[in-house]
């Protein structure tokens, strides 16, 4: 067993957005609010493991009826954590790489982050894309033809390449954490080196024994980088 120290030892972020960094799932709360109601039936196929999320996403966003200013007006009254921004500044000041990788909507995430002064942080998901003044689709820069679950982000895809960018730059980030919460977390919780995980995440942490700590908000990750050491293999 290898003791790891958060703080003094520079790690590999990795942090999901919906529901982790923001208070809501923003993709949902732009179809509840934008949608024809066909969009649920879509959902529950995917719940059902039917379909992933690259082939749900593909079906769901072309029913948003929404133009531009609209989007933004909702986007603007989105929330994230309260203790996100001061996480990320203090992890960056000891040394750490953090990266926001979501199977949400890239110009959703970043509208959302600029708001907070966080614009300048690396984020990798699915691309939105408006095709004419109310209507939109998405395209899928980060997908796996050989993804597991079949999602439009394959986050076990990402942290892979993340590995051998650090390795060309020489940059030493041999460690890798999850900060997370849903079922696209579920196949890159077991590749990583330890989990933060929220709401779904623990309790598939649980069942297949993947090394985490339970959490609901960036206070507690703040606290736990700043006075936690654990064993890992």
């Amino acid at each position: 067993m290898t003791k790891y120290n958060l703080n003094n030892e520079p790690w590999d972020i990795i942090c999901d957005f919906d529901g982790t960094i923001s208070l809501i799932d923003v993709t949902d709360s732009l179809l509840e609010k934008f949608a024809p109601p066909e969009w649920e039936e879509i959902e529950k196929t995917w719940q059902k493991g039917i379909i992933g999320s690259h082939e749900c996403l593909a079906q769901q966003i072309p029913l948003l009826d929404m133009s531009q200013v609209e989007l933004n007006r909702h986007l603007d009254e989105i929330e994230i954590d309260p203790d996100f921004s001061t996480f990320v500044a203090e992890i960056q000041q000891n040394g750490h790489k953090i990266t926001v990788v979501s199977d949400g909507l890239d110009y959703a995430i970043q509208r959302i982050l600029n708001r907070y002064g966080l614009g300048s942080l690396v984020i990798k998901a699915n691309k939105l894309i408006q095709r004419s003044e109310r209507s939109w689709s998405v395209t899928f820069p980060h997908t796996n033809p050989n993804c597991e679950i079949s999602s439009g982000n394959c986050k076990c895809a990402v942290a892979e390449k993340h590995q051998l960018e650090n390795q060309l730059e020489n940059i030493k980030l041999d460690k890798s954490l999850l900060i997370g919460d849903g079922t696209s977390d579920f196949c890159i919780a077991a590749k990583v080196d330890f989990v933060f995980a929220k709401n779904v995440l623990i309790k598939h942490c649980i069942r297949e024994k993947i090394p985490h700590f339970p959490l609901e908000n960036f206070s507690q990750v703040r606290s736990l980088f700043q006075h936690i050491s654990f064993n890992g293999n």
